[in-house]
């Protein structure tokens, strides 16, 4: 089954930051990672269950090819929703307060 995603707004601003920081060094390694996260995101369209847990309600995915997992929860049955674009090495843990 899949469902809706959607970003919380300071997950959004993440990837909007992180676009640009890409684009600023290659516009051709911008849109690379910014397939890459879409893939992720129909990964977690279609089978966000059976990705892994993080902790608690919370579950991953790896963006490919790029430092970043996408950190999200199901709000409902049908609707997730992406809280982090998270650097790999940087701050873990920052986006807990996030609801």
């Amino acid at each position: 089954m899949r469902v809706a995603v959607s970003f919380h707004r300071l997950a959004a601003q993440e990837y909007r930051r992180a676009k640009a920081w890409y684009a600023d060094r290659s516009e051709f390694v911008a849109e690379r990672f910014r397939d890459a996260v879409g893939r992720a995101i129909d990964r977690i369209a279609a089978e966000g269950q059976s990705l892994p847990v993080l902790t608690g309600e919370y579950r991953w995915v790896r963006v490919r090819q790029f430092p970043y997992i996408l950190i999200f929860r199901f709000r409902t049955a049908d609707e997730i929703i992406v809280v982090a674009v998270a650097h790999m090495s940087r701050r873990p843990g920052y986006w807990r307060r996030r609801k």
